[in-house]
C-alpha cells in the first residue's frame, strides 16, 4: 500500500507510533523515525532493516523547529524527497479540572501537541512542494479533539485545534497536490494510557465505557487507518478527521 514511498514518522519511539513504523515499513515505505528517545528510534530502525526495510532514526523534540528541519533535511538527503509524514507525537494529562491544572504541565500539553503538529507541517510542506509530486500528512488528534473525555482542558483545546490546523493545511495546499488529513483516536493502550491510568485508575474504566466495542484500542488498529491516509488508495480524502474510536463518537 505504501510501496516506494518516503513517510516520516514523529512519535515513533513507542505506541502508536512504533507501531506505525513497522506496520508502514511492511507496506512497502521507506521510513524516517523522529522521537525524543533516540536509543529507541535506533532500536526499531535497526529493527526494520535487519527484516529487510528502508528505516533511519533522527532524534529530536517536534516543539523544537530546528530538530523538526533537521528531520526532514536528513530525509530528503537520505531518500531524496519526503512523500508522507504522520505527525504522531503527544503527551496528555488528566484527572484534574481546569483551574487544577498545573500551568507548567498546561504548557507542555500544547507545545507538544500543538505547537509540535505546527512545527511538523511547517518543515513538511515545503519539502512536499519542492518535489512536485505532493504528498499526504496525518496528524495525531483525539475522540478529546471533538469532546471532552476527561482528558485535560489543555489535552481537549489542543486536540480541537490540531483538526482546525488540519483543515485549514488541507485547504491551503490541495492545489497543490498535499493532502492533510487527521485522525480522531479514541482510548488507545500506549504506554502514555498505561501511565495516565496508572495515575488515576477510574479513568479505564471511563475511556473503556465510551466505545462502542466496550474495549481500548490497539496500537497497530491505529496506524492501519493512518497507512490508508498516507496511501494513494486514499487520494480524494484531505482535510478530514477520520474517527478511530470503536465508535465513541457516534454513541
Amino acid at each position: 500500500m505504501l510501496d516506494g514511498k518516503v513517510i516520516m514518522i514523529a512519535g515513533a519511539s513507542s505506541g502508536i507510533g512504533a507501531a506505525a513504523a513497522r506496520l508502514f515499513a511492511a507496506e512497502g515505505a521507506q521510513v524516517v523515525l523522529m522521537a525524543r528517545r533516540e536509543e529507541r528510534i535506533q532500536a526499531l530502525a535497526e529493527e526494520l532493516t535487519a527484516s529487510g526495510a528502508q528505516a533511519s532514526a533522527c532524534a529530536g523534540d517536534v516543539t523544537r523547529p530546528d530538530d523538526v528541519a533537521r528531520v526532514v533535511t536528513s530525509a530528503v538527503k537520505i531518500y531524496g524527497r519526503l512523500d508522507g509524514a504522520f505527525n504522531n507525537a503527544g503527551w496528555a494529562t488528566a484527572g484534574t479540572r481546569l483551574h487544577e491544572d498545573d500551568e507548567a504541565d498546561f504548557h507542555r500539553v500544547l507545545e507538544v501537541n500543538l505547537l509540535g503538529v505546527w512545527n511538523c507541517l511547517r518543515q513538511q510542506i515545503p519539502a512536499m512542494l519542492d518535489s512536485g509530486t505532493g504528498g499526504s500528512i496525518v496528524n495525531t488528534s483525539s475522540h478529546a479533539g471533538v469532546a471532552a473525555t476527561g482528558a485535560s482542558a489543555a489535552y481537549v483545546a489542543a486536540k480541537h485545534a490540531v483538526l482546525g490546523l488540519t483543515k485549514a493545511a488541507a485547504a491551503d495546499y490541495g492545489r497543490d497536490k498535499i493532502r492533510v488529513n487527521a485522525l480522531v483516536v479514541g482510548a488507545t493502550r500506549t504506554e502514555l494510557m498505561e501511565e495516565v491510568i496508572s495515575a488515576t485508575p477510574a479513568l479505564e474504566e471511563a475511556f473503556t465505557s465510551r466505545s462502542a466495542q466496550q474495549r481500548m484500542a490497539a496500537p497497530a488498529e491505529v496506524a492501519q487507518a493512518a497507512a490508508w491516509l498516507l496511501s494513494d488508495r486514499s487520494s480524494f480524502v484531505t482535510g478530514s478527521s477520520m474517527a478511530v474510536d470503536g465508535g465513541a463518537t457516534a454513541l
